[in-house]
């Protein structure tokens, strides 16, 4: 489960995420551990933009890093594309513009939240996606409790290593992202990616727009 700060994102009856779901044929005891070193991609979608925003990611929960790499997308005419180094411990992001280098960086204000499932989530379901002889089992978890209508994340992981396949988030009855992960590889193959450049030693402290038009 994980909140970003960055611009790119039930029980019985209806739900602000999906449409009331079947009882899970099998219920699970307690969530898998997610792996907390990893490198991958993602596309998040902006419910309230309609964009999709995909990038290469490198996590690492062991020391609260995250790096995202947007990409470069040519059908996006003036949009400026950008590095993200979040450092949590430290709990300040830096922002790098891929082409001039230029670099800003933000203090955070929330405090780290893993890629995981969390122990107090509610089991939804366990299903395969895909079909016969090419598939992949799921297990599917939300924070909704009993006292609460709707709720406001949702996880889909995988049910053998539990890799995180996509997590949705709502607010105000309202989805507001959904992020699809995939092409996930264990470890960081460079730790150095955590390594703001040099030209963020004189970094500005305001975060600099997503286009130049």
């Amino acid at each position: 489960m994980h909140r970003l700060l960055f611009v790119f994102m039930a029980a019985a009856g209806a739900s602000v995420l999906g449409p009331p779901r079947k009882e899970a044929s099998r219920s699970a005891a307690a969530p898998c551990a997610a792996p907390l070193q990893w490198e991958g991609r993602w596309v998040m979608y902006d419910h309230s933009t309609g964009r999709n925003a995909r990038a290469s990611v490198s996590y690492d929960g062991l020391q609260q890093r995250l790096r995202v790499l947007q990409r470069n997308q040519k059908h996006a005419p003036c949009q400026r594309f950008f590095e993200y180094i979040y450092l949590y411990q430290s709990m300040v992001m830096f922002q790098i513009d891929q082409k001039t280098k230029d670099c800003s960086k933000i203090l955070l204000t929330e405090a780290w939240d893993p890629f995981d499932i969390p122990d107090n989530s509610t089991f939804e379901d366990q299903y395969f996606i895909g079909g016969p002889g090419d598939n992949v089992e799921v297990q599917e978890w939300s924070d909704r409790k009993p006292a609460r209508q709707h709720e406001t994340w949702v996880g889909i992981y995988t049910l053998k290593d539990c890799y995180p396949v996509q997590e949705t988030y709502g607010k105000n009855s309202s989805v507001t992202t959904s992020t699809r992960f995939f092409n996930i590889q264990l470890g960081i193959s460079d730790p150095d990616v955590f390594t703001p450049p040099s030209t963020c030693q004189s970094a500005r402290p305001r975060r600099m727009a997503a286009s130049d038009c």
